[in-house]
């Protein structure tokens, strides 16, 4: 049974003022799906009575296990290949060059998901950490999902997901085992700070960054929501920074102060005037 039009249509309206993504029309069955599982998850008969449950609540708890039921992305250890490629080969490198006086380096991820980005940044830093030795690593990586955060601060996998896109080599230097999973070794998890941050509102204080990675995001929110958080990251890029967007989250036509690196397959951008 598809879910009914004025129950989608309160989720979708629910979705956008809580996280600022906007549901299409031809997501019922996304919706659908993922309540459903939620709905089992909390002993709940089916998704009507549980929104049903969500419209009378007057607290927060299950409104945010909805919104975190319906924000989280599919993602992998060293998604696309080539950011990683060029923030070890170029990136990392130009930044510490710019950097050795001072040796700190500002990273931000601000699109946890389940931690497979983030981690696959720590991984490359650490494959660099004999260059890196001395410096302060300030590394912040976000989400709106506090499941998903809480899984990040975990860093366990499955086997399935140790398999898409990790290299083979990595896993016995980077995780140990956890059962029949695998989790990511404590040196690597501490390396991060896992923060709630939620794009579509008043970003809290963080530094300013060298690099930030913000992939596969964007793409989910309007454009009036796209420009405001473009504004958002050009306060918070460092003038000579660099930001990694996915392939289809391009700022042409949103935010002329971005341009895109000669690392064309990265999706790789600076801003205009250093």
């Amino acid at each position: 049974m598809s879910i009914n039009p004025s129950d989608f249509d309160y989720i979708c309206k629910l979705i956008k003022s809580e996280s600022g993504i906007v549901l299409q029309s031809g997501k019922e069955y996304l919706v659908k799906n993922r309540l459903e599982v939620l709905s089992r998850s909390l002993k709940i008969d089916n998704i009507e009575n549980l929104i049903k449950n969500l419209r009378q609540e007057n607290g927060t708890e299950l409104k945010q296990k909805v919104v975190d039921a319906l924000t989280t992305n599919e993602t992998s250890f060293f998604r696309d290949k080539h950011p990683f490629e060029s923030l070890k080969t170029s990136i990392l490198p130009d930044i510490m060059k710019k950097r050795a006086a001072i040796k700190q380096l500002n990273i931000w991820c601000g699109a946890s998901s389940s931690g497979q980005e983030p981690f696959t940044i720590a991984m490359v830093l650490g494959e660099m950490s004999t260059l890196l030795a001395g410096w302060k690593i300030n590394f912040i990586s976000s989400d709106i999902s506090t499941e998903m955060l809480d899984r990040c601060r975990q860093g366990i996998y499955t086997q399935m997901e140790i398999g898409r896109g990790l290299p083979p080599h990595l896993l016995p230097k980077y995780f140990s085992r956890s059962g029949n999973d695998w989790q990511v070794k404590p040196e690597i998890r501490n390396m991060i700070n896992f923060r709630i941050l939620n794009l579509c509102k008043p970003w809290p204080f963080m530094v300013n960054m060298d690099i930030i990675f913000l992939r596969h995001v964007l793409v989910y929110f309007n454009e009036p929501t796209k420009k405001e958080i473009f504004r958002q990251i050009h306060k918070q890029l460092k003038p000579d920074g660099y930001l990694f967007l996915g392939s289809g989250d391009n700022p042409s036509g949103l935010d002329n102060r971005f341009v895109r690196t000669e690392f064309s397959t990265s999706a790789c951008y600076k801003l205009t005037s250093p």
